[in-house]
């Protein structure tokens, strides 16, 4: 069996979705796994992973506004160090995921047909994140 690692570096400018579909994908291709598992997780707690459809920008916005309402910026939250941001971006991760699963198929990520993988950027000012990407198989 082989396994295959990489950090990428992603960097989003603000929040919302970021389609990191191609950068995972590479690194499944530089694997040499034809067929196997694709682990993706970010290391972070206040930025999250998330597979979801790639067709509808409306499918974005609709979640950012539902998660918006969940953990907004106006409670009064004792953790604040950061900014008014700061805790509701801790509650968005903690609601959705730190790492996805992903089949591998033909030496490629088995997605359906709208589905991309999207790191899910909760805070506003622009930051680097890590995504560690660890793929095994045959």
């Amino acid at each position: 069996m082989k396994t295959h690692q990489e950090h990428v570096r992603i960097e989003p400018r603000g929040p919302g979705l970021h389609d990191v579909t191609a950068q995972i994908a590479r690194v499944v291709k530089a694997s040499g796994v034809r067929t196997g598992m694709c682990n993706v997780f970010v290391q972070h707690t206040s930025a999250s992973l998330v597979v979801q459809e790639n067709a509808d920008p409306a499918v974005q916005r609709d979640l950012q506004r539902f998660l918006a309402r969940l953990a907004p910026e106006s409670a009064d939250y004792e953790h604040d160090a950061e900014g008014p941001d700061d805790m509701p971006a801790h509650i968005r991760a903690a609601l959705t995921r730190t790492s996805e699963s992903i089949p591998v198929a033909g030496g490629e990520l088995a997605l359906g047909t709208w589905q991309a993988v999207y790191l899910w950027e909760h805070r506003r000012a622009a930051h680097t994140r890590t995504v560690v990407v660890t793929v095994w198989g045959t």
